[in-house]
């Protein structure tokens, strides 16, 4: 300590140096400052970003009267958010899901895969237009439109065409804002030796309906 000091230290005389406790109280002020500073932005885009949302999806709701702006499909079926196991099926566990037994959903399959289409029980259903597809994979019928001979997997001696079609069929259950996929059907190999169904005199055009 210089002469001077000391002799500022015995008369009481304010020395130059700042308090080091003084300046870190300055420097906390700072960082809180910088802090709530930040935190208040933050808030902000959050609070922007809830009304835009709400803004959003009230103008759909007054303008299509639905919360998507019309829209439905795969992204506004619940179940596509949902975890599920795949199944896998044997065609004869499959038959039950046929729609005959009301406590049991109804399944269908398309080229191997298969759908849950109880919410279209109406269409699917004992009774229903459509319900010649449910508890079975009868792909072949998706684009021959005969349902008495072609309702099997059995794709051979179809187009490239139809076999196309049966594709747009798979894209158009996976797609629905209600049926979904939940697994596999497992076919035994076809023997080289089986006849291929023959055409039959009498089809109905078929072609995915999205009002089901």
């Amino acid at each position: 300590m210089t002469n001077v000091q000391q002799l500022r230290k015995r008369t009481g005389e304010p020395s130059d140096q700042v308090p080091i406790t003084n300046l870190d109280s300055k420097n906390e002020s700072k960082k809180l400052k910088k802090t709530l500073s930040l935190s208040s932005i933050v808030t902000t885009i959050l609070m922007s970003l809830v009304w835009i949302t709400i803004l959003f999806f009230g103008a759909s709701y007054l303008i299509t009267e639905t919360w998507t702006w019309g829209y439905r499909g795969k992204w506004t079926n619940i179940n596509n958010y949902l975890p599920k196991k795949q199944l896998v099926f044997s065609e004869e566990q499959l038959i039950r899901y046929d729609g005959s037994n009301p406590n049991l959903p109804i399944y269908l399959a398309v080229d191997g895969d298969v759908f849950d289409v109880t919410q279209g029980r109406g269409w699917y259903g004992q009774g229903g237009s459509y319900n010649h597809f449910a508890g079975k994979d009868a792909a072949r019928a998706y684009v021959t439109g005969c349902f008495e001979d072609h309702l099997t997997h059995d794709l051979r001696g179809l187009s490239d065409a139809q076999v196309k079609g049966i594709e747009t069929w798979k894209q158009f259950y996976k797609n629905h804002h209600t049926y979904y996929k939940i697994g596999t059907v497992l076919h035994a190999p076809i023997d080289s030796n089986t006849p291929i169904p023959p055409d039959c005199k009498k089809s109905t055009p078929q072609k995915p309906k999205t009002k089901n």
